[in-house]
């Protein structure tokens, strides 16, 4: 998508202008994963003209492989952003009606020329929200991926904003994440989506107890038996400018809780979610068998995130694993 932001903070009534960069929610992943070392591929649909050709030029910046991408279409998607502030909260308007991507269809995409040397297919649920096409395509390639024995991993996603084709997001996202090896969601996701939630959390008190979303972990896992990691990401809501940031996992058996950390002075939460779910499959690949330096990685790596302005979180391994060891001083590194 093309983001445009109001800059410093301005309400969208204020802004004579808007930054301009590009993000959305797998692309998000894709950046962090090859920014981590790994070679990646983003699938999408976009059209043939010069946004379309901005955005591949953007993707190809950061290392983000564009060999399988479906030209058709007329318009790229757009998202407007207001950045809050404080008291105030931030706030998204969606212009994806008629995007390439909304129009894109079964059969568009030649799903064993892109899985030919994949291991790992992600997803989000923001791609079926955006029409009934994008819905069935996410069907047509979790089917391909499960076949292929191919890793498939969804973050959940929920946008309410975005779920006006016909269908709810409770009748149209278990028949996909079914056939998911790796679940993650924030706090209300599966609330949202499932109807799942923790008994006595107030996400808006500032703290959330860590603790309290192992039930919603164990029922997730009950409705979805297939699912070897359930992760969720917890924040706590102080103001719109300090969150609290961590996140739980459950592998079906140990119920893992990741450090909190404390974000004072955000510069950007948009892709927070995003990075976390890069960090997670980094963590799974590089760090094999050891679900609780996964977790702290993916933790870490979306603290960092935060600190920085546009969706993608442009931060390197070393310096993930600097805060993990526990320097978060922010001193000049000479």
């Amino acid at each position: 998508m093309l983001r445009l932001a109001t800059p410093d903070h301005q309400r969208f009534s204020q802004a004579n202008s808007f930054n301009a960069s590009f993000g959305g929610g797998e692309a998000n992943v894709a950046v962090s994963l090859a920014n981590f070392g790994l070679q990646t591929e983003f699938v999408t649909s976009l059209p043939k003209n010069d946004l379309g050709q901005a955005v591949l030029m953007e993707l190809k910046k950061y290392g983000v492989g564009t060999n399988y991408i479906n030209y058709g279409g007329e318009r790229l998607g757009i998202y407007f952003l207001e950045t809050g502030s404080v008291s105030r909260p931030s706030k998204v308007i969606y212009d994806r009606a008629h995007s390439s991507i909304a129009e894109i269809k079964k059969g568009m995409i030649n799903w064993d020329d892109v899985f030919k040397d994949a291991s790992w297919f992600h997803w989000t649920g923001i791609t079926p929200a955006i029409s009934e096409g994008a819905a069935l395509v996410c069907k047509e390639v979790v089917e391909v991926a499960k076949k292929k024995g191919i890793t498939v991993s969804c973050d959940l996603n929920f946008r309410k904003n975005l779920w006006k084709w016909g269908k709810t997001a409770s009748e149209v996202m278990p028949d996909l994440v079914k056939s998911c090896d790796i679940i993650l969601g924030n706090e209300e996701d599966a609330e949202k989506v499932f109807g799942i939630k923790p008994d006595e959390t107030d996400i808006s008190s500032g703290h959330i107890r860590a603790s309290k979303y192992k039930s919603v972990c164990l029922k997730l896992k009950k409705q979805f038996p297939g699912a070897k990691k359930i992760i969720i990401t917890l924040r706590g809501s102080i103001n719109a400018d300090h969150n609290t940031w961590s996140g739980v996992l459950y592998n079906g058996e140990n119920f893992l809780e990741a450090p909190e950390y404390q974000i004072t002075h955000i510069v950007d939460r948009v892709g927070g979610g995003d990075s976390f779910m890069a960090g997670i499959i980094y963590g799974i690949l590089n760090y094999p068998g050891d679900d609780e330096k996964t977790l702290n990685f993916a933790v870490a790596a979306s603290c960092l995130k935060h600190t920085i302005p546009g969706d993608f979180n442009l931060v390197s391994v070393p310096e993930v694993e600097q805060l993990m060891k526990g320097d978060g001083s922010g001193r000049v590194m000479r």
